[in-house]
């Protein structure tokens, strides 16, 4: 009786190129051996899909057609077992699989008669050759791409701002380009600067002509890449590393890292992204005195307009006219603003905080400056041990690169400590000037700017009970202000008064440092009276 069988061609772009698999070869094989042995060809697939696996487009239909017609096909002839499968496991199931529908796998070129059970030692060879020949190529191109990183230089796809390019040599290598190259370097200027939130730096990126995803930008501006530097991941003993590339940075190490910790910051302290508008601004902010949720805003009809409200949802029936907290927070705003007769004295008093506060960055600033000097003499003993022969090449190289990354991460810690003594003057005085400022800002200024500047005034969010604001927390500067203005106000009859709204609602205890008030009412300034 003759037999029938389904031809199995499969061909890859590697093997037409350097070992002649074409299709038309493999088939002019089959035929004629399925001519010579009185075999009937039922079907002819042909492939164009990795072996490392069955899950290929092509053979999944012939294995349902075999389904479908089970007993009527008795073999599936290819020329070598590699044409077959190049995973040993996956090689086993699928012939255990095929045996079940009644079909006998076979390659012509090498013949093996499965029921001999000493036979499938010469199938696992053949399996396997292929397979550890895949395995070998594969770590022979992860060892040449690792030694180029070693060396310097990119391998792979470059990030937004760089192209690869060849040398007039032959070499390849990264090249900036414009305009992506300035329009990264400004987006990481802006956040080191920590004024915006990523996503509106990338929305303003894309405006300004950069064209990659948002994930892209994400992997974009935490690449050490742009710093001039190559990330190598450890493998097995050996540690990973910051090479430096041969590619030209477009931005410091300076501002490369002064960008990672404000992206560390953000993930410790995110703020979810609220949309606003203008009858809201405080939407993002108020917190439910009931639930303690964020509340959202909206505006419902009534007789004759729209009415706008602060509320909260699932369920929480917890709302209030937004008009109200908002005239509120503005009142509140005013006892923060500097009396303008008081400008030097303000002066005084936060420069005195500044250098109280930054009193250990001159220590911080020279135990850096320490430990750069150590690990350079340390860099410089391992080089004289390499001279005298002492330690392996191998050895120094990845002592040196090591030292050389601490150093660097230092370098770039060091350059953050910016003397800032002689610019203070000008900044207190703008700083001040704007203080001034601060209601009409509230008033008459843009929405991006209200939230702003309620935002570096209350740092936590805000809960609206009873038309006031419940106790919360104030930043430094904005605290010392108040002090002041309570302490030097004056009541009708010409005595200081520091029982204001304000001091109704925070409690002294909340202020770092407490400040011990006598029974004059006045606190001890030890500057001088302004008024």
């Amino acid at each position: 009786m003759m037999k029938i069988t389904d031809l199995y061609i499969r061909v890859s772009t590697d093997d037409q190129a350097d070992n002649g698999y074409s299709q038309r070869n493999q088939e002019e094989v089959l035929r004629k051996y399925c001519k010579i042995n009185n075999i009937q060809i039922r079907e002819v697939v042909y492939e164009d899909h990795s072996a490392k696996s069955f899950n290929r487009p092509e053979w999944k239909k012939l294995i349902t057609l075999l389904k479908r017609y089970k007993n009527k096909t008795d073999l599936i002839l290819f020329t070598k077992w590699d044409r077959f499968s190049r995973n040993t496991g996956d090689a086993y199931q699928m012939i255990s699989q095929l045996r079940k529908l009644g079909v006998e796998p076979q390659a012509i070129e090498q013949p093996l008669d499965l029921s001999v059970p000493e036979n499938k030692l010469m199938l696992a060879f053949y399996l396997a050759a292929p397979e550890v020949e895949n395995d070998r190529r594969a770590l022979n191109v992860f060892v040449g791409m690792r030694r180029a990183k070693k060396e310097g230089r990119y391998m792979g796809t470059p990030p937004a701002g760089y192209k690869n390019r060849t040398s007039e040599e032959g070499i390849k290598y990264i090249k900036k380009v414009e305009p992506e190259a300035s329009i990264m370097k400004w987006a990481f200027e802006e956040i080191a600067q920590e004024k915006y939130n990523t996503l509106q730096i990338f929305k303003t990126a894309q405006k300004k002509g950069l064209k990659i995803s948002k994930s892209s930008f994400w992997r974009a501006i935490v690449n050490p890449l742009y710093c001039g530097k190559i990330f190598i991941p450890k493998y097995k003993e050996e540690p990973s590393a910051l090479i430096k590339g041969l590619h030209e940075p477009i931005i410091t190490e300076e501002l490369y890292y002064k960008v990672q910790e404000a992206l560390d910051a953000r993930r410790k302290n995110y703020r979810p992204k609220i949309e606003v508008i203008d009858d809201f601004p405080l939407r993002g902010f108020l917190m439910c005195p009931k639930c303690e949720k964020l509340l959202t805003a909206s505006k419902s009809k009534g007789r004759n307009k729209y009415y706008a409200y602060y509320h909260c949802t699932d369920g929480c029936s917890h709302r209030v006219r937004a008009e109200i907290p908002n005239e509120e927070m503005g009142y509140k705003l005013q006892q923060f603003i500097p009396k303008e007769n008081c400008k030097e004295l303000y002066k005084i008093i936060i420069t005195e905080e500044f250098y109280r506060q930054t009193g250990n960055s001159a220590n911080e600033k020279k135990k850096i400056h320490e430990s750069i000097k150590d690990y350079q003499k340390r860099l410089s003993y391992t080089r004289d041990l390499l001279a005298t022969q002492q330690i392996d090449a191998s050895d120094y190289k990845n002592i040196k690169s090591d030292y050389e990354e601490v150093i660097s991460k230092l370098e770039g810690k060091l350059s953050e400590f910016i003397n800032t003594s002689n610019d203070l003057e000008s900044l207190l005085n703008e700083g001040i000037d704007r203080l001034l400022q601060l209601n009409y800002s509230y008033e008459k200024g843009d929405l991006k700017g209200i939230r702003d500047l309620i935002g570096s005034i209350f740092p936590e969010n805000l809960t609206f009970e009873e038309n006031s604001f419940r106790t919360t927390r104030i930043n430094d500067v904005a605290k010392f202000i108040y002090l002041i203005n309570s302490e030097l106000g004056e009541n009708k009859n010409g005595k200081k008064n520091i029982k204001n709204s304000f001091s109704r609602e925070v409690d002294p205890q909340g202020f770092e440092p407490r400040q011990t008030v006598p029974k004059t009412g006045v606190l001890p300034l030890h500057h001088g009276s302004c008024f």
